[in-house]
């Protein structure tokens, strides 16, 4: 990450950064940086699946690599891995929904909650061995509230224990983003996870119809130029894709670098 530059060599980001792709947009006010992430995840994702899938059915043996199905596919082989990819992204969501629900918990709530019932156990083992001690030993009230403490303490013992386990983990998560994160740093991550799903759905959904309408607009292009007889026809252009509409400055370098290589040739 940020190779050549001073900060060059950095291993993680922080989540909250996630939230940031969103804000940045292209020329025409809509695609956003995230757009552009998510297109060329599903595109290398959709030829992961692709290639998954033929091995799964061994349908070849030979071994292709990724890098290699990404050049010279036609227009409808792409389509067909970002369709594939677009389902992967999509699942992401799904496959996240534990994080979106410890996002809505109340962790001091649920804290304060366990440290009441070993309270209320305590009080009552208390209970147990002093006002009730002149009881008889054999009496069945006696022993129905001894059973009940003992089964509630090793319960409540048991919630202790996991509850220090869960918050080392997520102690351990926090500093993994940003260091030596204290305690509602971590709990703060679900919050970030969550939101940004939201904005990933949102844009996967629209990623998702803009395939559609493209699709669509190709297949209606084939048909006119197919049975047209007019040569502007066969010469019409294709529009640009989002990488253009959101860095229309790749396009230009593309083709300066294109004149000059051509002059050198000459």
């Amino acid at each position: 990450m940020n190779d050549g530059t001073f900060r060059g060599g950095a291993q993680a980001f922080k989540l909250d950064t996630l939230l940031k792709l969103s804000d940045v947009k292209g020329i025409d006010g809509k695609t956003t940086l995230l757009h552009f992430v998510v297109q060329e995840i599903i595109r290398s994702e959709g030829v992961r699946a692709a290639r998954a899938g033929r091995e799964s059915r061994s349908i070849s043996s030979v071994s292709v690599k990724t890098d290699d199905l990404l050049e010279d596919i036609s227009p409808d082989t792409e389509d067909n891995y970002s369709s594939l990819g677009l389902q992967v992204v999509s699942q992401l969501s799904s496959e996240l929904e534990n994080v979106k629900r410890a996002a809505v918990v109340d962790a001091d709530s649920l804290t304060g909650s366990v440290a009441k019932l070993g309270q209320s156990v305590v009080v009552t083992r208390n209970f147990l061995n002093k006002d009730m001690k002149n009881l008889e030993e054999n009496s069945g009230f006696h022993e129905t509230l001894k059973s009940f403490v003992q089964n509630a303490e090793v319960d409540i013992m048991s919630l202790l224990e996991e509850e220090k386990r869960i918050v080392a983990l997520v102690k351990s998560t926090g500093d993994y983003f940003y260091g030596n994160a204290g305690k509602d740093e971590g709990l703060r991550l679900f919050i970030v996870v969550r939101d940004f799903l939201i904005i990933l759905d949102k844009v996967c959904k629209e990623v998702g119809e803009a395939q559609k309408r493209s699709a669509k607009t190709r297949k209606k292009e084939a048909s006119t130029s197919s049975t047209a007889s007019s040569p502007s026809h066969k010469h019409q252009q294709p529009s640009p894709d989002i990488r253009q509409r959101l860095f229309p400055a790749i396009a230009e370098r593309r083709m300066g670098d294109s004149s000059s290589s051509s002059d050198d040739e000459g």
